[in-house]
Formats: structure tokens, sequence, C-alpha cells
């Protein structure tokens, strides 16, 4: 089991920079695929990026490809989300999640396969 906790979300103006990072205590956080999620109000929670368990391999939503960047550092059990050129329609509460399936090799984009979940951060871009 892995506990999850996501900081930096903030009020920022289009075109900044804000890095979302989610420290994760547990067991083998090397052995979870990882993901950034975001949930806008009355919409679906919507995969942003995913990243494989050694950091290899990554994946994008297509409306942040470019602009954000997950990575991870299993030493420091913590996962990150650099997002640059910020818009108004990245306004959302962020969530990191994690997979622990033996079988996938690369991040899923489906919320269905992420058992853990953190509280999630939010994050509001202003024009």
């Amino acid at each position: 089991q892995v506990q999850l906790v996501e900081s930096g979300g903030g009020s920022v103006q289009t075109g900044a920079s804000l890095r979302l990072s989610c420290a994760a205590s547990g067991r083998s956080f090397s052995s979870y695929l990882m993901g950034w999620f975001r949930q806008a109000p009355g919409q679906e929670r919507e995969f942003v990026a995913g990243i494989s368990k050694n950091g290899g391999y990554t994946r994008y939503a297509d409306s942040v490809k470019g602009r954000f960047s997950i990575s991870r550092d299993n030493a420091e059990n913590t996962v990150y989300l650099q997002m640059n050129t910020l818009k108004p329609e990245d306004t959302a509460v962020y969530y990191c999640a994690a997979d622990s399936s033996r079988s996938r090799v690369g991040p899923s984009t489906h919320t269905d396969e992420y058992e853990y979940w953190g509280q999630g951060t939010q994050v509001t871009v202003s024009s």
C-alpha cells in the first residue's frame, strides 16, 4: 500500500509555471506506475501525464504535450509535474495516483487502473 500527498499548487497568471510534487510513503515506490490527473468543476477527472516505474517512459494528454513534464525520483519516493506556459483551461484540482500493476509496462490513461490517490492540490490560472 502507498499513501500519496500532493503539494505545489497555487494561483498564477497565464504563462506562468508551477511544479507539483507528490510524495509517497509506504513500500516499494519504484514498483508503481504513476500518473497525474486533474478535475475541473463539473467535469470528469482526466489524465494529464504518466510515467513508468523506472522513469524511462512517459505519456501525456494532447492538451499538455510540450508544456508539462512528468518525472520521478525513486530514491526520494516522489513524482513531479512541471507545468509551463499555464493557461486558464489548466485550472483544476490535480491528483497524483499509483498503479501497482505487474503486467503493464507503461502508465495507463484510465482512472480505473489506479488504486491509490492523493487528496489533490488546486491549480488556478487567471488570464
